[in-house]
């Protein structure tokens, strides 16, 4: 039966001491820990049994055959320090292009800034950048800002941003000047254009995918470019009326035919992030079930009372209370056995959000209401899609 509570934001709330916001990366990747569901011995909706792994442990976590689903997406160096005519400090942080130079920009503080203004984009031993304010986005409160007319899309902007741009690391992370900016990158990172890490892949180092691919795991790749929804708080208390910010996504014919391969051979389907579970459930949702190759935008709202397609298990990291990826994993495992499992996560110490632990959720592990409904080994095909 379900819970009334679950469709109340309020219900998602939890307290986690600052000291387990992780500032730093653990060395290697895969040394992270790693709370790992068990599946339900019991109805009961409260059940969390777990057990305490490192993420190096998958290699015995997954099975010869399984598919794991990664975002290849690349994070540009999206801040950039800019001043005015008047000496005042203003930061920009690029977040969609709009074509021909105009980008839609976070500002900080927007309201000084005014339409027609021109600031200068500053960096140490380059020459000063002008851009120009030309518009206000009502919806988001950022401004458009006119940079050069060749940085129509995240490809052609990137040279720029490497030479002025930093790291658009989460408020909740300081920046430490001994810290390669690779390590907020994948090693699997290939195309620009996100303004925050898909974070769960942060664990995956190049020996752990290698010791995975030895294993017989293969590995598929969607690209979902993290944007302005990533700063965006959930305000709305009835979650029945719950939107977010739509999200750009690409799901090749590649992909498509790695998972029906998946399918066919009993393998499972494995998400790396929020990220590939919305990409995925996304763009099945718009073909009634069926995953086909897709190209623009998707807007889905995950949450408890959800069935996945496609989506069979979850590696992710710990995420903020209140947010929509904490929907999003309780819809896979339930609210209020999600919420004991980081209790347990607090008491144990486990460190939390961009480069903190992670959490392993196996098929066995999802609740039974939000499993994909399908047959081992059994797969149908539609015009070229997999029908989940």
């Amino acid at each position: 039966m379900p819970d009334p509570a679950d469709g109340l934001l309020s219900s998602y709330a939890f307290a986690l001491p600052e000291a387990l916001i992780a500032q730093r990366p653990v060395e290697p990747r895969h040394a992270a820990r790693l709370l790992a569901l068990e599946a339900p011995a019991t109805a009961d909706p409260e059940a969390a049994a777990a057990r305490h792994l490192t993420v190096w442990d998958l290699v015995e976590e997954l099975e010869p055959g399984d598919l794991l689903v990664v975002n290849d997406t690349r994070v540009l160096r999206a801040r950039l320090a800019a001043r005015r005519a008047s000496g005042g400090a203003v930061e920009l942080l690029l977040v969609e292009p709009r074509g021909e130079g105009l980008w839609l920009c976070l500002a900080r503080p927007a309201k000084r800034l005014r339409l027609g203004e021109v600031l200068e984009v500053v960096a140490e031993r380059e020459p000063p950048l002008p851009v120009r304010i030309e518009a206000i986005d009502p919806e988001s409160g950022g401004r458009f800002v006119r940079f050069p007319s060749g940085c129509a899309d995240a490809a052609a902007i990137e040279p720029l941003l490497e030479r002025y741009g930093a790291m658009p690391l989460p408020p909740y992370i300081q920046p430490a000047a001994d810290l390669d900016d690779s390590r907020y990158q994948t090693r699997y990172a290939a195309r620009p254009g996100a303004v925050a890490a898909p974070t769960a892949g942060l664990h995956l180092s190049d020996e752990l995918l290698e010791a995975l691919r030895a294993k017989g795991v293969k590995l598929a790749t969607v690209t979902l470019h993290v944007g302005l929804g990533t700063f965006r708080p959930v305000e709305t208390e009835e979650l029945s009326r719950l939107t977010l910010h739509s999200e750009w996504v690409e799901v090749g014919a590649e992909l498509v035919e790695a998972v029906a391969a998946c399918r066919a051979r009993g393998g499972r389907v494995i998400a790396v992030g929020t990220t590939c579970v919305r990409s995925l459930e996304g763009v099945a949702a718009l073909n009634g079930g069926q995953l086909l190759p897709h190209a623009g935008p998707v807007n889905l709202v995950i949450q408890p009372g959800f069935r996945f397609a496609v989506v069979e298990g979850l590696l992710t990291n710990f995420h903020l209370p209140r947010s929509s990826l904490l929907l999003l994993v309780s819809a896979l495992v339930g609210r209020r056995r999600l919420l004991n499992l980081y209790g347990e996560a607090i008491e144990r110490h486990y460190r939390f959000f961009s480069y903190g632990d992670a959490m392993w959720i196996p098929p066995e592990a999802v609740l039974e209401s939000a499993r994909l409904a399908r047959k081992a080994g059994h797969s149908s095909f539609s015009r070229g899609g997999l029908m989940a």
